[in-house]
């Protein structure tokens, strides 16, 4: 195969990019974490043909990240629980390097390393509890909120990657990829999660009857999709972003959110644009081709 060589200059923007987008998202220990993750030599987790791998290194995680944070949002509980303790409105840029650094670790990293880090979400998640504005009482620790942030989570990033992964895979990779992730959220004190997408369904379906929108997920959902603390020069490519991740919530998630639900623009200039930017993503932070500039 003949690897054509980028045109001159392409090659300082691609990596100009791709550095932007890596420090938004890992942090400044970033680059040092990727090769601690990926260098280190021992046993892992999954390995390297296992569809977890294959989604979690996607760029449509981007997409699939914002959605499940409005996904989880839903919960009562759980959103009591992130807007007392996460920090997201303060420090929105470490929550996310945490989360995509605790994907990185225990999709890709060393055995050990995955499960040190799944020990300090433990710690952390034992200290996390509080009551809801209405006097309702919540853990971040209780299996039964744990088992809907790790479904919808999944749920939202099997969506991204089916639309909008470099390599979709068929429904018995999807199943073996709710399977990958059924080793996490067990350790992190998920009681028999789910391990093929018919279960997955299931899940999220039986969660229904609790799901409504509090005032604070919709406070949420107005900082994440219209007001994220970022350059005006970035604006665009996240309005993509954002239009995307609400095109992938199923539409009984949208209506308490007070989100719109456009099927034809969606399935049109939506989506469109959300390949493009996911392509462009993908591009930036990619290694550059042998002889590139």
């Amino acid at each position: 195969m003949v690897t054509c060589p980028e045109i001159p200059g392409l090659g300082a923007v691609r990596r100009r990019l791709g550095e932007e987008l890596f420090a938004r998202v890992a942090g400044p220990e970033g680059p040092a974490a990727r090769a601690r993750i990926h260098d280190t030599p021992g046993p892992r987790w999954f390995a390297p043909d296992r569809p977890i791998r294959t989604v979690h290194g996607d760029a449509s995680m981007f997409t699939g990240g914002l959605c499940a944070l409005l996904l989880q949002s839903l919960h009562p509980l759980a959103m009591a629980a992130v807007a007392a303790h996460s920090g997201y409105r303060g420090d929105p840029w470490g929550r996310l390097q945490r989360t995509s650094g605790f994907l990185a670790v225990t999709t890709f990293g060393t055995a050990a390393d995955a499960e040190r880090a799944v020990a300090q979400v433990r710690r952390i998640h034992a200290r996390v509890g509080g009551t809801t504005a209405d006097g309702e009482p919540y853990r971040a620790s209780d299996p039964h909120l744990l088992a809907w942030v790790h479904a919808a989570e999944v749920d939202s990033f099997l969506r991204a990657h089916r639309r909008y992964g470099a390599r979709p895979l068929d429904d018995a990779g999807y199943d073996a990829y709710v399977a990958d992730t059924a080793r996490v959220g067990a350790a992190l004190g998920v009681v028999d999660p789910p391990r093929d997408q018919a279960r997955l369904a299931a899940v999220l379906d039986a969660y229904r009857p609790e799901l409504r929108a509090t005032a604070q997920a919709r406070e949420a959902a107005r900082f994440l999709l219209l007001t994220p603390p970022l350059p005006w020069a970035a604006r665009p490519g996240y309005a993509v972003l954002a239009a995307n991740a609400v095109a992938l919530l199923p539409v009984w998630a949208r209506v308490p959110l007070r989100l719109p639900y456009l099927p034809v623009t969606e399935a049109t200039g939506v989506r469109w644009a959300g390949q493009g930017l996911t392509r462009a993503i993908r591009w930036a932070m990619a290694p550059p081709p042998a002889g590139g500039a």
